[in-house]
Order: C-alpha cells, then sequence, then structure tokens
C-alpha cells in the first residue's frame, strides 16, 4: 500500500512539472508550426495601428493622434520640405495617387488626406537608398518661423521589385520627426521589359506606360514647384473613376468654387459611404488590362469644362 501511494505521488509530481516547463526560452518565440510570426517579421515600416486614424502614423514617433489643425500645418510644410530638397538634390520625384487628386482640384492637398504619396523611378530609389538612407533634413519656412527636421528612411526590402508578401509595398518614408506623419515614396520599375516593355510598375499593382509619365510636367504643389506626371488625367480617372473629378461634397468637406479650396463642414462624414467609388483603384494601363476590364475614363474636355 506504501508503495502504491509512492508511485502515485510521483506520477502527479511529473505530471505538475511537465505543465510546469515552457516550452521554449522566455525571449524565444513559441514554435507553431506556422511561419505566420516569420512573415509579419519581414514589414520595416511600422504603424501604431491599421485604420486610417493610427495608419498614417510612423511608429518610431508616435506620440498620439494629432489635431486636423496640426495635421494640416504638418502635410503642407513636410511636402514642401520633400519638394524643396530633391528639387535642391537634383533628384527626379513626382506627386502622385490622392496628392495628385488634390493637385488637380486647386494644386493643394486635400485636407482629409492622412498622407502624401510621391513616386520615383527605381534607379532614383537605389540612389537614395546608397547616398542618402537615414539622413535628417532640416527645413525653414519662407517666413523664417518653422523650423522641422525630417528623416528619410528606405526600406531595405526596397530592392525586392515585385509585390513579394506585401508587407513592404512601400519603399521610403520622409518623416517628420516631431509626431510620426509621413510622406510615402513608391518606386516604379520595369518589371518584365521583355513581355511589357515600357511599362512602369510598383508594388501595389500600380502600372503606367512611359508615355503616361514622361515627359514630366512642371507645375506648383502647396506654393513650391514640382514634377506631375504627363498624362495626369488618364492616371486620375482610371485610379479614381470620373466622379473623383466632380463630386464636390466629401468627408466632411465642400468645394467651394469661388475661393477654389476644400472648406470644411463639420458634418456628419455619412458622405465617405455615398462615394465609396471614389476610393483608389489599382492603375493599370488600357493596353495591358484584361479586354473585360472597362475603366471609367469618360470626357476629360467635359469634366473641365463643368468645373
Amino acid at each position: 500500500m506504501q508503495l502504491l501511494r509512492l508511485l502515485t505521488a510521483l506520477a502527479s509530481t511529473t505530471l505538475l512539472l511537465t505543465q510546469a516547463v515552457p516550452t521554449s526560452l522566455p525571449n524565444e518565440p513559441a514554435q507553431t508550426g506556422s511561419s505566420e510570426a516569420e512573415v509579419r517579421d519581414t514589414k520595416y515600416f511600422h504603424e501604431p495601428g491599421g485604420d486610417d486614424l493610427l495608419g498614417h502614423y510612423d511608429q518610431r514617433y508616435f506620440k498620439g493622434v494629432v489635431s486636423y489643425e496640426e495635421r494640416t500645418d504638418t502635410l503642407h510644410h513636410m511636402i514642401r520640405a520633400y519638394l524643396n530638397k530633391f528639387r535642391e538634390l537634383g533628384i527626379e520625384t513626382w506627386i502622385a495617387h490622392g496628392t495628385l487628386l488634390g493637385w488637380w482640384w486647386n494644386g493643394k492637398m486635400l485636407p482629409w488626406d492622412w498622407d502624401l504619396d510621391t513616386q520615383v523611378s527605381g534607379a532614383t530609389l537605389e540612389y537614395l537608398a546608397k547616398h542618402l538612407n537615414r539622413t535628417t533634413h532640416h527645413y525653414t519656412s519662407d517666413d523664417g518661423k518653422i523650423h522641422r527636421e525630417y528623416f528619410l528612411d528606405v526600406n531595405p526590402f526596397s530592392t525586392e521589385r515585385e509585390r513579394g508578401d506585401g508587407f513592404n509595398i512601400i519603399d521610403a518614408r520622409w518623416i517628420d520627426v516631431r509626431n510620426g506623419l509621413f510622406v510615402d515614396i513608391t518606386g516604379l520599375s520595369e518589371t518584365h521589359p521583355d513581355i511589357q516593355p515600357g511599362v512602369w510598375s510598383c508594388k501595389n499593382y500600380h502600372r503606367y506606360r512611359t508615355k503616361d509619365l514622361y515627359p514630366m510636367r512642371d507645375s506648383m504643389y502647396e506654393g513650391v514647384p514640382a514634377k506631375i506626371p504627363y498624362a495626369y488625367d488618364r492616371i486620375l480617372t482610371e485610379e479614381y473613376d470620373q466622379k473623383a473629378l466632380v463630386v464636390t461634397e466629401y468627408q466632411g468637406h465642400q468645394w467651394n468654387p469661388a475661393s477654389k479650396d476644400w472648406i470644411r463642414t463639420e458634418r456628419p462624414l455619412g458622405a465617405e459611404k455615398a462615394h465609396s467609388s471614389l476610393r483608389p483603384q489599382p492603375h493599370i494601363p488600357r493596353n495591358v488590362q484584361p479586354t473585360s476590364y472597362e475603366p471609367g475614363f469618360g470626357n476629360i474636355w467635359r469634366l473641365v469644362h463643368w468645373l
């Protein structure tokens, strides 16, 4: 009987010890049999969240969500600093996506945007990585009252010109170190010159023909010189549809044709659902699109005349 009790106690102690011993060291990731954790580790740029509120800050410099007024001020000076610095260094860059749409309306950013978008060629991206990666740039406003610092950071995965796992589609960032807001920089490359010569693409499925981009147009954006893609009208209507060029109420703002500005109305943002078709779609030139795809191009002259 005593032997039986001793064996029972030993079995219970062994079970407890087995349950208490961890399957991995404290600083070692658990072996789950899945590569999910490893895949997530490939992401270079991190944000404090994934929605519109938190998904447009660089995690390293995030100190809290800024106000509407601070965001507007940050983006205004940030894009001016970026465009001025690249022009000073003789580096070609141009505005893209929602930033280009804002230019189309009045040469300014869309006031509901959380970040700004620019593009560079693949060759320029290589130059940035080699000569300017992780550099800090100082900015002073024209009136001498505003002093800011921006950090240019090139994604080490920028050399991979295909989408890959999708976690590194942004190739570089120009970051305001005060609050983490940024300019997204993406490179365009001829990824398949053998079967699609003259077609330039980024890692987020946006594709452009050479004649869509060049020769670049000289214009102004937020009061400083900026480069604009040659076929900006085609690019905008194929990425955003015609409505983006005519809808005058969006996300709590209304277009004022007299002042040529978007005016904040402070009303509920229910209009976002009503105009969900304004969300950007991948820009794919029609000569490389499937025949079943029908972009909403329309008569650009009529749209401009209507405005």
